[in-house]
């Protein structure tokens, strides 16, 4: 017999529900059901033409071996270009070190800050994978619940109450996963304000349709900032994203890198550089289309008697209250699938804040939305309005 013991802290490592709920659906196609996901947080557009042909040049140009560990150096300028246009921040080339996807960067982050035991502070609900990002680095998360009437937003007044000596970094996103809703300025500024470090996870910036998304780089330099191509630019199968650090934290956010990944794929970052520069067009009918389907799907979901407080304005999510049909989430979401054949996520899957709620991702066909949302408006009046 097998003794060796697996570690206790996996022990509280969660399931990725979405991934759950998505791996049920692929078995049902399999036995030819057709399933419509509005589950997954993935573009459901084709990768810019041009960073296609810059990948493919990349690579006829050999550009197949390691890049400097913090990553090609006309890749980090074009990322300080980016966000001298968009903030008006101004970063060095030496402040960006570039990951294979954001989430690497989320965990060279965490590695670079954390003690064992650190506590940061999380948002509940929020993205699923942070807190076991933050227990896989050895560090604690600690919860503060945002609420729908006020768009999910963080109250500074109990991010306050929940700062010890032991908390080490208070982590945003904004736009938020699983709402879709932005941060206020106001609320920034005053979140920039607090004794700690932010960690703040800028991936979906681009895809707002309303306001604009703020870099917490404009109200402090107290910050780490993740960013990435896989949601703006369709790249999620291509890997690419980066990391903007104080020079405190970058020598050793460099040593972890070189000795974990050495080094991000060299013909993507090439590939990445080209969307920065060219694909703006592309980005620009793709944001558009989302927001047809954005406008869609929340008045549709009002329609089917789903709860929204507050309009999302960024990401691709709707986060809705369902507890009208249950207060399992769960079981709400695979009885959802089994029945009317639609994938969506639970919102347990977010947070104990997040039960009663269900995540609807319009990363798909308006013709797919429609046709999704008319099969859960015939399974609610067969099993729930009789």
């Amino acid at each position: 017999m097998y003794k060796v013991k697996i570690p206790e802290r996996l022990n509280d490592i969660s399931s990725f529900l979405v991934m759950d709920v998505l791996e049920k659906a692929q078995e049902m196609e399999k036995q030819g059901i057709d399933v419509i996901h509005l589950e997954v947080g993935e573009p459901d557009f084709d990768t810019p033409e041009c960073v296609k042909e810059a990948l493919k040049k990349a690579l006829d140009d050999g550009c197949t071996h390691y890049t400097h560990s913090m990553g090609d150096i006309e890749l980090r300028e074009a990322v300080c270009d980016n966000y001298q246009a968009n903030y008006g921040v101004n970063i060095s080339p030496d402040q960006v070190v570039v990951t294979s996807g954001t989430s690497p960067g989320i965990f060279l982050c965490l590695l670079a800050l954390l003690e064992v035991n650190d506590e940061v502070i999380l948002s509940d609900p929020g993205y699923a994978c942070y807190p076991n990002f933050i227990r896989i680095a050895g560090g604690k998360p600690v919860f503060v619940p945002v609420y729908e009437n006020d768009g999910f937003q963080y109250r500074t007044e109990i991010i306050k109450k929940k700062i010890s000596s032991g908390t080490k970094a208070i982590f945003i996103n904004s736009p938020m996963n699983p709402t879709g809703n932005l941060l206020s300025e106001n609320r920034l500024k005053e979140i920039a304000s607090l004794s700690t470090c932010i960690i703040s996870d800028e991936i979906y910036h681009g895809l707002v349709y309303k306001d604009r998304a703020h870099s917490i780089l404009e109200f402090t330099d107290k910050a780490f900032v993740l960013n990435g191509f896989s949601k703006l630019y369709a790249m999620t199968g291509l890997r690419i994203g980066y990391l903007i650090a104080h020079r405190k934290f970058i020598r050793n956010i460099q040593k972890i890198q070189q000795n974990l990944f050495i080094s991000a794929n060299a013909a993507v970052q090439r590939a990445a550089i080209t969307a920065l520069k060219e694909a703006g067009a592309d980005v620009e009918k793709m944001k558009n289309t989302y927001n047809e389907r954005r406008i869609y799907m929340i008045k549709r979901l009002k329609e089917l008697g789903f709860g929204i407080s507050i309009e999302p304005t960024g990401a691709f999510y709707v986060f809705v209250n369902a507890r009208h049909l249950s207060a399992d989430s769960y079981n709400l979401a695979f009885d959802i699938l089994e029945k009317a054949h639609v994938g969506v996520t639970p919102g347990i899957d977010f947070g104990n804040n997040g039960e009663g709620y269900l995540r609807f991702s319009y990363a798909n066909s308006i013709e797919n939305i429609k046709n999704g949302l008319a099969r859960i408006e015939a399974y609610i009046k067969q099993y729930y309005n009789k």
